[in-house]
């Protein structure tokens, strides 16, 4: 693997941001768990101690901005009218949000580089290229070319470090920590997917650090060919230990690609979307769920719709947007099939086993909360706003047709990017009315989403990212 580092100053000042058990239900079939994904190589690690000392904090260290992915915003202005502040082209597209650290902007792109970007003139700060991404006439099908970081990184400002899981030459998926101050990596793994298929498993979700361990999800490439079965492994920061991993139980598929990646809950406790499985006339699979996994990555519960069969047999299944921690205690699924499924996050239910279910659209991406208000991604007829108050689904306002992006809540606004158009909208969280929009002169990746702090709002792009001035 080539590797290189490139700075262009060198010193990172703080900003001070915000970084800040469950029961199954009858049906289910044992999960497929266990303590090792394969044999592990390891290129660098971190020795005992290291990486202690202050580092920098992160108004969004993570996809959705915390452990929950709420995608809400702390801090920021008042949002008033929209401009671009800089737009900064790297040598690929970024699929995931940008991160904030201190002054930086972190950007991970399909040519498996990292990037720190100044956050005030989008200059590059370091630049560390972790591998060669796999050319799509590769791949045996998919829809990104070239294939190298896809999911959202994360940052873990007691060791300073900034993880990714890079696609590289040959199949390999490659953790990588490299320091947020330099650039220089710190930690390098290869992570045998635990399905044993790397050729068929894409690494989409965004990474999760909690418990000591990064979390790294895998699904299929787009087209669903080849053996592949979805799965969630846990890495130890340093890169060094045993690998722990989940796989869903189901003969094929059933893959875990969400971009929002696996949401934190009460306890430590991570719920993962499920995609659909082969299975269609055979016992329950685990597949076509909201899956709740203990940190060990023991499954501790688990939810489908009665119509699991039938959502299997038409790609109908809740795999396509993360499951919705909101803030009053309850878990919102909405997936493919546009039926949103109202759950208690402690006692997912089993099979059928819903508080309550309502017909609101097929959702794609990641939603964004705000109390008891859920913003779901619509594939069509724009975002919807969801009150999931008193036990009941209740679709208070839809946004903007074409907008089918991840949304974002901050600065008494409602965030949504049209990434077909590249454009961007703030809307009233009221009624969702628009209020501003504006077109970025570029064009963005599907489930496009962004991240706030201060004064702005940070957009990967197919070329790159760009800053708009307006929150």
């Amino acid at each position: 693997m080539r590797r290189r580092v490139a700075a262009a100053g060198a010193v990172l000042g703080i900003l001070v941001g915000t970084a800040s058990c469950s029961g199954s239900g009858p049906s289910v079939p044992p999960a497929s768990s266990g303590s090792g994904a394969g044999p592990a190589v390891s290129a660098s690690t971190l020795p005992p101690g290291a990486g202690q000392g202050a580092h920098p904090s992160a108004a969004w260290p993570t996809f959705g901005r915390d452990a929950g992915r709420t995608s809400a915003a702390a801090g920021v202005r008042t949002a008033g009218p929209l401009s671009i502040s800089w737009q900064a082209g790297l040598d690929g597209a970024v699929y995931g949000q940008p991160l904030l650290v201190g002054h930086l902007v972190i950007a991970a792109t399909e040519d498996d580089s990292i990037y720190a970007l100044d956050a005030s003139t989008g200059h590059v700060v370091w630049r560390t290229h972790v591998g060669t991404p796999v050319p799509l006439s590769a791949l045996p099908c998919g829809n990104i070319d070239p294939l190298g970081i896809t999911g959202t990184p994360a940052y873990d400002q007691g060791n300073g470090l900034v993880y990714a899981v890079a696609e590289t030459s040959g199949y390999h998926h490659v953790l990588v920590g490299v320091s947020v101050g330099s650039g220089a990596v710190r930690v390098e793994r290869d992570i045998p997917t635990p399905d044993g298929q790397p050729r068929y498993d894409q690494q989409r979700p965004a990474l999760a650090v909690a418990d000591g361990r990064v979390y790294v999800a895998f699904g299929g490439l787009y087209g669903d060919c080849g053996p592949y079965r979805g799965s969630v492994v846990g890495v130890p920061l340093s890169g060094s230990g045993p690998l722990i991993s989940y796989v869903v139980p189901t003969a094929r598929e059933g893959g875990i690609w969400g971009t929002a990646g696996p949401v934190t809950g009460p306890g430590g406790t991570l719920y993962v979307s499920v995609g659909n499985g082969s299975a269609t006339s055979t016992p329950f699979d685990g597949s076509d769920s909201v899956t709740a996994l203990s940190p060990a990555l023991q499954r501790t519960g688990i939810f489908a719709p009665a119509t699991w069969r039938a959502d299997n047999e038409g790609d109908l299944d809740l795999g396509s947007a993360q499951p919705a921690l909101a803030g009053n205690g309850v878990l919102l699924a909405l997936g493919k099939s546009g039926t949103a499924y109202l759950l208690d996050p402690a006692h997912l239910g089993g099979v059928g086993g819903q508080v309550a279910q309502a017909h609101v659209c097929p959702a794609y991406g990641a939603a964004a909360v705000d109390g008891s208000t859920v913003y779901e991604p619509c594939q069509d007829g724009g975002m919807a706003a969801i009150s999931v108050s008193g036990g009941q689904i209740r679709v208070l306002w839809r946004g903007p047709a074409s907008a089918g992006g991840s949304p974002v809540v901050g600065g008494g606004a409602v965030w949504v990017a049209d990434w077909s158009a590249g454009r961007l909208y703030e809307l009233n969280p009221a009624t969702g009315a628009i209020r501003y929009s504006l077109g970025l002169g570029t064009t963005l990746p599907h489930f496009a989403s962004l991240s706030m702090s201060g004064s702005h709002a940070f957009l990967g792009t197919n070329d790159g990212v760009t800053a708009v001035a307006g929150a």
